[in-house]
């Protein structure tokens, strides 16, 4: 237990001060200074260590209904962070313990202990609880081996696939027996990290030709299964190219998440009748029972070498924000994480 008097009385916190309309800018955060509140009943402070910036945040920032609350203007904002517990007067955790929890986005954070995991930075690095072995990482495992219905021999196809869910879907389909693995991303760097790192079979920059048409050079036998990051383009050249009974994990759709007027494509939703695809959205939250397994069976791959990730580190709370901005525009390679310091 900390004495009241050796605790931070402020600690700085982004907050979203205006909605963006398409993009957003630096102008719709601010970093700002709050109260630190010291720890009640069954409560922990956490000095915070590592944030995640995550894509899906993006339509946090807008003020419709989804399947989690937006964000409050002129509030703190909220995401995955790991830090070390400084005061606690909850029962199982003391200073010095590594917690895992959602009140990221800022330097320190009181909440209440059921709401934080307890980690080992013995069993594997901090950051890989943000990524690999975290949120990111249980997409990628429930969303391949459990929405698509993936089965050894399968042929797959990754959007997004250097980055932190897209690249660990890539491995893991390997890791079970897919028959070919492809992937599309937005860099020639990116293209040859996926596949002289992670053993994708085949990988294009989308930004070098039509999808489609490299989609279909890519995989001439078609594909069985479609990991969807990114939705437009890439979602109608799938469809193209799945073969009958094909499967979709509609994940995310980074390529329109920015847009002010709906996307042209698919235009092709049609072969969904005559293939019967199956095309399934994917929350990670409704997959929490996985993650027992999960963590068993993914920490070891990664302890093996089996399993590869890369993380592109920010160092800074001040520079939050423009980590975010530089997710949303593909500047990171793997996991894009904010380090407060040890």
């Amino acid at each position: 237990m900390s004495s009241p008097d050796t605790l931070p009385a402020t600690g700085r916190e982004w907050h979203l001060i205006a909605r963006p309309q398409g993009w957003p800018s630096p102008d719709d955060f601010a970093l700002r200074e709050g109260p630190v509140a010291a720890p009640g009943e069954g409560e922990i402070l956490v000095r915070n260590l590592h944030l995640s910036v995550d894509p899906y945040m993006r339509g946090r920032m807008n003020d419709v209904k989804s399947y989690v609350p937006p964000f409050q203007l002129d509030k703190p904002m909220t995401g995955g962070a790991v830090g070390i517990v400084v005061a606690s007067q909850a029962e199982g955790f003391a200073p010095g313990d590594h917690v895992l929890h959602d009140l990221g986005w800022r330097e320190y954070a009181t909440l209440q202990a059921r709401y934080a995991t307890k980690v080992s930075a013995e069993l594997a690095p901090l950051t890989s609880y943000l990524g690999v072995l975290g949120m990111p990482g249980l997409t990628a495992y429930a969303g391949l081996l459990e929405v698509a219905s993936f089965k050894k021999g399968d042929a797959v196809f990754v959007s997004g696939a250097a980055g932190a869910v897209g690249s660990q879907v890539g491995q893991i389909a390997k890791l079970k027996g897919a028959s070919r693995v492809i992937g599309s991303a937005g860099s020639d760097e990116k293209v040859r990290v996926l596949t002289e790192e992670y053993g994708f079979d085949a990988a294009f920059n989308y930004k070098s030709g039509p999808v489609a048409e490299q989609l279909k050079d890519a995989a001439p036998d078609g594909i069985d299964v479609y990991f969807d990051n990114v939705g437009g383009e890439h979602l109608e050249a799938a469809i193209s190219r799945l073969n009958v009974h094909g499967r979709a994990t509609i994940c995310g759709m980074i390529a329109q998440y920015n847009a002010t007027e709906p996307p042209a494509a698919p235009r092709n939703l049609a072969m969904v009748i005559g293939k019967r695809l199956r095309l399934q959205g994917l929350l990670v939250m409704d997959h929490a029972d996985l993650m027992p397994k999960f963590f068993e069976e993914v920490s070891g791959w990664v302890r093996s070498g089996d399993l590869k990730y890369r993380e592109t580190v920010v160092e800074g709370v001040e520079n939050a924000a423009d980590a975010f901005l530089g997710l949303l525009k593909g500047e990171n390679t793997g996991k894009m994480i904010v380090s407060l310091g040890e």
